[in-house]
Order: C-alpha cells, then sequence, then structure tokens
C-alpha cells in the first residue's frame, strides 16, 4: 500500500488533500511540524513514503515583495530539498506551483511548456521551485500549477466577497483581470486522480476550465449564496495598487491531462455551484 505524505497540510489545498485521500496511509504535516527549508528535517519526514505533495509555500504575494528571500527559501529551496530527498527514496513528487509564473501578457490559454515570465517575487520564487524540482528529480515529479484558488479552509476571495455582502450595500471589484476561478476540492481530486493514474511526469495545470475576471467571479459567488449579483459593480486595476504586480491573464491549457489521457478539471462554474451546495463558501 502506498505511503502519502502532504506538505502544507494545514492550508486549505492540504485540508482538501487529507479528504481526498482518506483511506489511504497518510501523513499530514504542516508547518509547524515540518520546516521544508530544513534538508535535514525534509529528508527524515520524507523517508517510507511513495507520494509527496508539496503544498508549502510562502504565499503572501505583497509581502514577498520586500521579504523576497524568505519567500525564496519556502519556495525555491523547500522545492530543491523536497526533490532531493524523493529522488533519495525513489518517491514521486507533486509541487504545487502557480499562475504567477507568467506575465499575464497573453490572450490565449497558456500551454504547460511556455517559458517562465514572472512578474512579481513571488512569481519568481515558484518558478525557481518548479526549475529546482524538476532538476534534481525530473524522473519522478509532477508540477501542477494552479491559480484563483478558493475552499473551505481558509480565507479566499469567495468568502472575503461573502463577508462584504454583511456589511456593505454595494461595492466594485476589477473586470481587467482574466483567470480560472478553482475549488481546492476538485484540485485534491484532480492531483489525485493524476497519481493513481501514474501518469508521464512533467507540467499539468490544475485549474477549473473556462475562464472569468474578478468581477464575474464576484457576481457568480453571490448569485449561487442567493444573493443579489447587481450589488457588485466594475471596477480596473487601477483602483487597487499594490506592491505586486498581478497577471492580468492567468488563462492556463490543459492539453497535458489530455495527452495523459485524463479529463481536464471540470467548467469554474459547476464546481462553484458544488461549493456552494457543500458548504465550502460557509462564512458562519
Amino acid at each position: 500500500m502506498s505511503r502519502y505524505l502532504i506538505t502544507g497540510a494545514s492550508g486549505m489545498l492540504g485540508r482538501d488533500l487529507q479528504h481526498a485521500l482518506a483511506g489511504r496511509h497518510v501523513t499530514s504535516l504542516g508547518r509547524a511540524d515540518l520546516d521544508v527549508t530544513d534538508a535535514d528535517a525534509v529528508r527524515s519526514a520524507t523517508a517510507g513514503h511513495d507520494v509527496i505533495i508539496n503544498a508549502a509555500a510562502y504565499t503572501r504575494v505583497d509581502d514577498a515583495e520586500t521579504h523576497e528571500d524568505e519567500a525564496f527559501a519556502v519556495n525555491a529551496t523547500g522545492a530543491r530539498n523536497l526533490a532531493r530527498a524523493v529522488a533519495e527514496n525513489a518517491a514521486r513528487l507533486v509541487q504545487i506551483s502557480t499562475d504567477y509564473v507568467f506575465d499575464g501578457s497573453a490572450r490565449e490559454p497558456y500551454p504547460e511548456d511556455t517559458p517562465y515570465t514572472p512578474i512579481s517575487a513571488y512569481g519568481r520564487t515558484k518558478a525557481e521551485g518548479e526549475r529546482l524540482a524538476l532538476l534534481e528529480h525530473p524522473d519522478g515529479t509532477y508540477v501542477v500549477r494552479t491559480a484563483w484558488t478558493y475552499g473551505a479552509y481558509a480565507s479566499n476571495f469567495a468568502k472575503t466577497m461573502l463577508k462584504l455582502a454583511k456589511s456593505k450595500d454595494s461595492w466594485g471589484v476589477v473586470d481587467d483581470q482574466i483567470g480560472q476561478p478553482t475549488w481546492t476540492g476538485d484540485l485534491a481530486r484532480q492531483i489525485v486522480m493524476l497519481i493513481d493514474a501514474g501518469a508521464p511526469t512533467g507540467i499539468y495545470h490544475g485549474t477549473n476550465s473556462g475562464h472569468a475576471s474578478w468581477f464575474d467571479f464576484a457576481r457568480a459567488v453571490l448569485d449561487v449564496s442567493g444573493l443579489d449579483q447587481e450589488r457588485i459593480t466594475r471596477t480596473d486595476s487601477s483602483q487597487f495598487i499594490r506592491p505586486a504586480a498581478r497577471p492580468a491573464y492567468s488563462v492556463l491549457g490543459h492539453e497535458a491531462w489530455r495527452t495523459a489521457g485524463l479529463a481536464p478539471m471540470r467548467d469554474w462554474r459547476e464546481a462553484l455551484d458544488e461549493a456552494a451546495r457543500t458548504g465550502a463558501l460557509d462564512i458562519s
């Protein structure tokens, strides 16, 4: 029986991964349990496991602009440490990554083999994490890039919209950034499917299908929650200046799934409907 290790297990995706792997032999380690920047600790933690899913990350995108060394330690050095340890054990690694490895200048979905063009410190560190993981363990590493995630177990954009609905009559959301809202419940199941299928290693894009602006997504969140979506108005990114640049276009292509004989993730609207029905958007 395979043994699984989840790093970053206390995060939003980590919690959903635990549900997706229920009934299997799983070790779940949060940040307090395993410092992925400590190579010796990583080597000890990974021993005896067949599959390691690295959901540990420095995700404070704006803070990374002034703390890039800290972000690099987790996102890049941590990924390298895990890949080295996993390679020693002839195990498999799933490295979770992000759309921020691209600059957002595209106008059609990014293929998996698109060269890195990050425009933020966070993006640079995640791109380097991918590169190092694939370099250290090329035959046993899956890189799964995701974007615009929301779920039951942490603060996220969808829950923020529902909290705003409790305190505001109306508010603006940007309509000039396009991406793929992705439910971590779906993403976790997709990752498990990838592992179980024994698919070829390499880069996969773990996002729900279709695309939307943040404005579209926000209105859909209110709609599936039985609230008036007309309360949200359109605005643009010039109204929300932040330290880190955001990709304006974060739609990721899904050809690697089809090549591997696997179905890409379903449309984001279908996922959002189920997330609402199952309580993943609950803020009470």
